[in-house]
């Protein structure tokens, strides 16, 4: 396996992200950047939040800050 993300639905209308595995072969090319904004945008296309709690995709919320819209926010 070269890369991949896992997410999975939490309710009807979030989605959390839970892994993301780049192997060494595809980084340094924006390959896990990719696959968190592939996530991003089915999920902004679908009306649903997401809750990143693998680090990498945590990360790229933190350093993206047009993700904001599609960011779960705790209460």
């Amino acid at each position: 396996m070269l890369a991949e993300i896992t997410f999975v639905p939490s309710g009807s209308s979030m989605v959390i992200i839970d892994h993301t595995y780049v192997s060494d072969e595809m980084r340094e090319k924006g390959t896990g950047s990719k696959l968190v904004a592939s996530v991003v945008d089915e999920m902004r296309q679908q009306g649903k939040k997401i809750m990143p709690l693998c680090p990498f995709a945590k990360a790229e919320f933190e350093r993206h800050k047009e993700y904001e819209d599609v960011l779960h926010k705790k209460d």
